[in-house]
């Protein structure tokens, strides 16, 4: 179940709404009069968010790229990788 919490809430007690976060990897969402405002989560949670979405993304992209029957051999796959890593960029 999600856990709500208002605005003064938030204000009131940063401190255990940051624990709770923190400790359970869950969100917390904030109202404001009643309506939904924000949603705070710890970082770590935030990033282990956008990491899901990113490799969806390129699951998506290769999904895509299989229909549209762009393919590319193995081997010059990892040689890519390879050369990618040896660069600093991955």
């Amino acid at each position: 179940m999600p856990r709500i919490k208002s605005s003064t809430d938030l204000r009131n007690n940063y401190n255990e709404i940051s624990t709770f976060c923190r400790e359970s990897r869950e969100p917390v969402f904030i109202t404001k009069n009643g309506q939904g405002d924000l949603v705070v989560m710890s970082i770590e949670a935030y990033e282990m968010l956008n990491g899901k979405l990113e490799l969806y993304r390129l699951l998506d992209e290769g999904k895509t790229a299989l229909n549209e029957w762009r393919k590319r051999p193995f081997a010059d796959v990892m040689r890519d990788i390879r050369q990618d890593i040896a660069n600093g960029r991955i």
